[in-house]
């Protein structure tokens, strides 16, 4: 990309970036009334913000998404790999019930806090593992029961393409307790929406749903399947999208 195209491109993707906060803005003055009343006008009012950034994401900056897999509709945990806000948005919009591990602090973010509180999003304190982890459980078990779709970032926080990792084990303890079946999710979206940037880059932005995992499973040995079926799905779709991941090995070898 020239520096003309890339300049291009970066006031389209601010000019997308500013309407899609101005939208979440709207769209709050109008359902809030609603969903404060029904929390399934708090779902429609998520699922419409988030088919509305999709819609304008594609003809604003050129990135194109797909859903690939059999999408949740059940009572299941969905672990996710998280690159972007746009995975987010992406999975949201597909899911009928999507509720949401996230960090403590997104409680207090404009909008999107009250939103998170209202269809059910379990915050936790990131920095107090054990407490966190007891207290994430607890407010999962209480829901069980509802069609719900549990939604976790096994990593714990967005991970940019090609960076390593580990998995954490709350995933594998949400698995242990909850006893339904975790849906793994991939994608690919860094590479066109990256963490912390103005920029938008066009392409086909994926999120996968795999094969589930049914319960059952010790949490190591679940753990160490999940981390490898999703880390290779998300390797493949990123190698789709051109990414040229480092061969294992590789850095070893120039050193030598």
């Amino acid at each position: 990309m020239n520096a003309l195209a890339w300049s291009w491109q970066w006031l389209r993707s601010l000019a997308f970036n500013t309407q899609m906060y101005v939208m979440m803005a709207l769209m709050a003055l109008f359902f809030t009334p609603l969903a404060m009343v029904s929390r399934a006008w708090a779902f429609h009012g998520v699922h419409t913000y988030c088919r509305w950034v999709r819609w304008t994401a594609r003809w604003m900056v050129g990135i194109r998404t797909e859903v690939r897999g059999k999408v949740p509709t059940g009572e299941v945990l969905i672990a996710a790999k998280h690159q972007s806000f746009l995975d987010i948005i992406i999975i949201v919009s597909v899911t009928p019930r999507p509720k949401f591990i996230m960090k403590k602090e997104l409680k207090w973010a404009p909008i999107l806090g009250w939103y998170a509180l209202r269809i059910g999003c379990i915050p936790v304190d990131r920095g107090k593992r054990g407490a966190a982890i007891a207290q994430m459980v607890a407010a999962a078990a209480k829901a069980r029961g509802e069609p719900q779709q549990l939604i976790i970032y096994p990593q714990g926080t967005r991970v940019p393409p090609g960076e390593k990792r580990p998995y954490k084990v709350g995933t594998a303890v949400l698995y242990e307790t909850l006893g339904v079946p975790c849906v793994p999710a991939a994608t690919n979206v860094g590479l066109f929406w990256p963490k912390r940037a103005v920029m938008r880059r066009p392409g086909l932005a994926v999120v996968e749903f795999l094969p589930p995992i049914p319960p059952g499973k010790p949490g190591r040995a679940f753990l160490a399947e999940l981390e490898e079926v999703i880390e290779s799905a998300s390797d493949r779709l990123m190698e789709e999208a051109g990414f040229h991941l480092p061969k294992p090995g590789a850095a070893a070898a120039r050193g030598g």
